[in-house]
């Protein structure tokens, strides 16, 4: 099916209520948000029992089911809470009441439960009312109340909508829930792009090439991906509107023209050209005019390749040869000046900026393997993440830094992985078949 509309276009959700504190002394400058960048991080026990069905029919026992399990996958995905098997449960809120004084707080303090999370569902005729409460177990507070109103068919949009609040309410961002990914995949029997959520679910594919088509990037507002294909005979640069459906070519000059990457603040792209020889990074309009060149041409068989931009857009991560072997340089955007980042390692590629600014990920050669290392946007000592049998490569931020996603063959064939941002918790994005590559991914895109 061809990806041609953003994933929300036309979904009717009415938000029924604000942020409900009630007179506890807890405030908004009171909250104590989970540091995401602390690796140390204890995980918050929260509970999820199914929610409480209001006309007792199947559908919304159904329902009542799947919003509790879609909430507790998402939850659990992000890594910053535990999610309290319900067998261990001593009773069931929806056998009994959902909202604040039906509650006995004690029956999920004994289990260990640090949060709780009630609702009711009510549906008819295809419409649905989803009611969803927050509770702090310890202080027997009510945080958050939200009323969602859609269709059946939207319910798992409901589930991410309130795992997005309860991420606001405890790290103080909107998390990675309206985020996506792009990346390669030969499930077809050709390199196309393909586009999932950002747990991996509802793979669909972008681009129908049918020749290799690779290095998808994102635009800032998660509407187009600027890719490579080979569908001319050799490396060109298309852009895709996943809105739209239109896919415009970029640029198409002579020799090679590949790793585009948007800028920051700007609809320009850069990528890497090799039309005056040597292998330069230059900036090009959306519809493919050159700005000028970045990169200096300092040989005439050098090689400057993979932009990334720091999130102000001020500095750029690059690729060069220009030291003896491939190694990743950072360039003053303003001055031109030019500082290598990586001294560790003989081969070091595929740099990716994180959100915050302060780090890169790349892919290095560690023995005979490559690996995920992380290293302070200033340079210093590099962070090894991944220490498996196969290739790691490709590392990609998540929008809010606390995950990177990587492709690896660890397993044999190279699939999409993520990971905590401190190399903990790796584990499969999704299985399909072919191999899978080169992911990116998107902003969170909740209001595009």
């Amino acid at each position: 099916m061809e990806y041609s509309k953003v994933r929300w276009v036309g979904l009717v959700l009415i938000l029924m209520a604000a942020w409900i504190i009630p007179g506890t002394g807890l405030t908004q400058e009171d909250d104590e948000y989970i540091t995401i960048t602390d690796p140390s991080m204890k995980k918050a026990p929260i509970a999820i029992p199914r929610l409480k069905v209001l006309s007792g029919s199947k559908t919304e026992t159904d329902l009542s089911a799947d919003a509790s399990k879609t909430l507790s996958d998402m939850l659990d995905y992000t890594g910053y809470f535990k999610i309290i098997d319900h067998a261990a449960f001593l009773e069931e809120p929806s056998a009994k009441g959902v909202d604040l004084p039906s509650i006995n707080f004690r029956s999920w303090t004994t289990i260990g439960s640090e949060l709780l999370v009630t609702g009711s569902v009510l549906e008819n005729k295809g419409d649905i009312t989803v009611d969803f409460y927050l509770y702090d177990v310890a202080r027997t507070n009510l945080l958050a109340s939200k009323r969602y109103r859609g269709k059946t068919a939207n319910l798992r949009e409901i589930a991410r909508r309130f795992g997005m609040e309860i991420l606001r309410k405890f790290t103080g961002g909107d998390g990675i829930f309206f985020s996506r990914l792009a990346f390669a995949s030969t499930g077809t029997g050709n390199k196309e792009i393909y586009v999932c959520e950002f747990d991996g679910a509802i793979p669909k594919q972008a681009t129908r090439t049918r020749s290799i088509t690779l290095s998808p990037a994102w635009s800032s507002d998660g509407t187009m991906i600027a890719y490579t294909s080979y569908q001319k005979g050799k490396p060109d640069i298309y852009v895709k509107n996943l809105v739209t459906g239109a896919v415009s070519l970029v640029t198409s000059m002579k020799g090679t023209n590949i790793t585009p990457a948007w800028v920051p603040g700007t609809g320009d792209i850069a990528a890497s050209l090799s039309y005056k020889g040597g292998q330069g990074i230059y900036l090009l309009t959306p519809e493919g005019k050159i700005r000028k060149r970045i990169t200096n041409k300092w040989s005439e068989w050098g090689i400057d390749v993979s932009p990334s931009f720091s999130p102000d857009g001020k500095n750029m991560a690059f690729v060069s040869n220009r030291s003896g072997t491939p190694q990743i340089f950072v360039q003053n955007m303003d001055s031109g000046s030019v500082k290598r980042l990586t001294y560790q390692g003989k081969y070091n590629t595929s740099p990716a900026w994180s959100p915050t600014g302060k780090k890169i990920a790349y892919a290095g050669l560690s023995g005979s393997r490559y690996q995920i290392f992380v290293i302070d946007a200033g340079g210093g000592e590099a962070d090894q993440l991944t220490n498996s049998a196969g290739d790691n490569e490709s590392p990609a931020w998540a929008p809010d830094g606390s995950m990177i996603a990587f492709s690896s063959t660890r397993e044999g064939a190279s699939k999409i992985y993520v990971m905590t941002a401190f190399g903990t918790e790796q584990r499969k994005l999704l299985d399909l078949p072919g191999e899978q590559s080169n992911p990116r991914w998107s902003a969170n895109t909740i209001n595009k």
